[in-house]
């Protein structure tokens, strides 16, 4: 590679508060120690020129659900400045989890989902628990669980997503969350990096707008034959040619006992290096090659 590669690693500004991505500088240092000049840069700050860097690495800018517009509007100028991974148009695609609709018409396994714009009424399954969420969010926020029959909770949840612009959400609760977890299948560089399992994030009757945590008892996991195979779909479905230089597929098992498609992490999914340090190398070569 010829000359030394400017990397930003891009984050949150955690203003002031203990940062929250564990990753982060593990991958700064191992960036460094393998030839590049690497620098975690908050994706909001002003005085970042993003046309001095080869690269912006989007790694754990965990606020901008709360800031779409402008983070949209950042990483356009970004991407006219630089390389911006992933590429722009997945972006903008992913910031909406309307897009688990097109993954189902793809023929993609995923967990059913309605979508209630502002101004539309809201309907909620008459029997069964079900979920209740932002179509834009991250880290469980603006969430919730509601058992059958409580109808009341969950539409003053909707009205104030509403009031706030979100698109409402509104999914059946998988209990097989409860007893076999959430799998997150890791991607990076175009192969399978590692994956993960994790817990029920949402507790019944813990309000929607109470801090949660987003990975518990997150461990180490071998995804099943099943579970890369409805992994590798979705991936394949995302739409236009661009590659994605990383990529977190959250699995549950559905009613029919297969896996599909809780969520498509394509902006900023947390990679859970501490986990698997052994993946670092191969994170490093991927985003070094993306570089250059």
């Amino acid at each position: 590679m010829a000359g030394t590669p400017r990397i930003a690693v891009v984050t949150y500004d955690p203003r002031g508060e203990e940062h929250q991505d564990r990753d982060l500088p593990v991958l700064v240092d191992a960036l460094r120690e393998a030839g590049a000049d690497a620098l975690a840069v908050a994706w909001d700050d002003p005085g970042v020129d993003w046309a001095g860097f080869d690269l912006a690495l989007l790694r754990s800018t965990w606020d901008y659900s709360w800031r779409a517009a402008e983070f949209t509007a950042w990483a356009e100028r970004c991407a006219r400045a630089t390389r911006l991974a992933n590429p722009l148009p997945v972006v903008r695609w992913n910031a909406d989890k309307r897009y688990l609709g097109q993954l189902a018409e793809a023929g993609v396994p995923t967990v059913p989902t309605r979508y209630f714009a502002p101004g539309d009424p809201v309907e909620l399954p008459a029997d069964g628990e079900y979920v209740v969420k932002p179509a834009s969010g991250a880290g469980a926020r603006y969430a919730a669980r509601y058992p059958a029959g409580e109808r009341d909770a969950a539409l003053r949840q909707a009205e104030r997503m509403h009031a706030e612009g979100f698109t409402v959400m509104v999914q059946p609760y998988l209990s097989s969350i409860d007893t076999h977890g959430e799998r997150a299948v890791q991607f990076f560089g175009g192969r399978l990096l590692h994956a993960g399992v994790k817990g029920a994030v949402l507790a019944p009757g813990t309000p929607y707008d109470a801090d949660k945590v987003a990975h518990p008892g997150i461990r180490p996991w071998e995804p099943t034959a099943a579970e890369r195979d409805v992994a590798e779909r979705a991936l394949a479905a995302v739409p236009g040619d661009a590659e994605l230089l990383y990529a977190r597929v959250d699995l549950v098992t559905g009613p029919d006992g297969e896996p599909c498609v809780m969520e498509l992490e394509l902006i900023e999914p947390n990679l859970f290096l501490d986990l698997h340090p052994g993946s670092v190398p191969r994170v490093v070569e991927a985003v070094l090659a993306a570089a250059g």
